[in-house]
């Protein structure tokens, strides 16, 4: 039997409705595919608020434009010792007598020879190649300097207290949290007072690693229950917290919690690939003044360790970060070393 013919009529309205009907396949299909897609930015993003170290809520207080913390730190330096907080004695009494003697732990780092660095070639190239350096013996803080530690210095010294510090005073419950909100000449003049000085970056390698080359304090793994890292806490924590963590020689947050400044400049490891301009800063005011006599200097200064807000590669052992000596940041802290006299050991 046959078809009939459709008029010229009947075959336009056929190809309008197979043309509506294909616009409207492809439409839902857009309309899904843009529902899909806005599902997964929801969910990063709850992922994202939910590392974050404040309320949502409470995001204007924390959003500032680049450079802006850098430029407070500065006026907040400027200002020097004047703002009110503790007297002497009003800081020695935030911590116990048995907490203090344990926080002025030292831990004796035996001389001899360890592997610092990398080959790696995931690795950042900083921190490359692998080599060895021979250490004298020396000493250094089991603990990240406090909070309540940095307070006395403040309290004996005049010294201006850090920028998060409330009304010149330790936020309630964080006394044996470490001190962040310091820059590399505050942590330099801390050791200082307290006779000691900042390690450099070889003993601090070696104080986290021990003679095997391990990747992280205790070992070879990653073990996010042995550090604060990646927003974990969203916030520092007590410098007690992680003995699990401990390093070779018993050195607790040498991986998490805060970056540590270390002594030394960033300079290029013998024999890298890294291209020099990665170890020369790209800016600097060159009127900045830290409120004394002492210019700022033009060059990078080397943080080791990661922090709670680092990924959990930066907190290998042999992870090298550097930042300006002016700056600093609530993920910036720091621990103190000290020689040892000759037959002391």
């Amino acid at each position: 039997m046959k078809r009939p013919q459709l008029t010229p009529q009947q075959k336009r309205r056929r190809k309008s409705l197979l043309m509506a009907t294909l616009i409207t396949c492809i439409a839902v299909a857009m309309i899904g595919g843009s529902l899909h897609v806005m599902e997964l930015g929801s969910m990063r993003m709850n992922e994202m608020q939910a590392k974050s170290s404040y309320e949502p809520a409470d995001m204007k207080q924390h959003i500032r434009a680049a450079g802006e913390e850098l430029h407070m730190q500065a006026e907040h330096e400027q200002r020097g010792g004047n703002t009110a907080t503790y007297t002497v004695g009003e800081a020695a009494a935030l911590l116990s007598d048995e907490q203090w003697t344990d926080l002025a732990w030292m831990i004796t780092v035996p001389a001899g020879v360890f592997t610092m660095g990398s080959d790696d070639p995931r690795t950042n190239e900083a921190n490359r190649p692998a080599h060895k350096v021979r250490m004298p013996a020396f000493k250094i803080d089991k603990y990240l300097v406090t909070q309540a530690q940095y307070a006395r210095f403040v309290a004996a010294k005049h010294y201006r207290p850090p920028l998060n510090w409330e009304g010149g005073h330790i936020p309630p419950g964080m006394a044996m949290h470490p001190v962040t909100m310091v820059s590399w000449y505050n942590a330099r003049d801390y050791c200082s007072w307290a006779g000691k000085r900042l390690p450099t970056e070889a003993e601090w390698e070696k104080a986290a690693r021990g003679t095997d080359a391990r990747r992280w304090p205790w070992g070879n793994a990653m073990n996010p229950n042995n550090l604060n890292t990646y927003y974990k806490v969203r916030h520092t924590s007590p410098v007690n917290q992680y003995p699990q963590g401990a390093s070779p020689y018993g050195l607790l947050d040498m991986a998490g919690n805060v970056q540590q400044w270390v002594a030394d400049q960033f300079t290029p490891y013998p024999g890298t690939d890294a291209k020099q301009e990665v170890f020369a800063p790209k800016a600097l005011d060159p009127n900045y003044q830290r409120g004394s006599d002492e210019k700022e200097e033009l060059i990078y200064r080397v943080m080791r360790g990661g922090s709670w807000k680092s990924d959990p590669l930066s907190t290998t052992t042999y992870h090298r970060n550097y930042a300006m000596p002016n700056y600093a940041s609530d993920f910036f802290g720091f621990r103190c070393a000290m020689d040892i006299e000759p037959g002391k050991e």
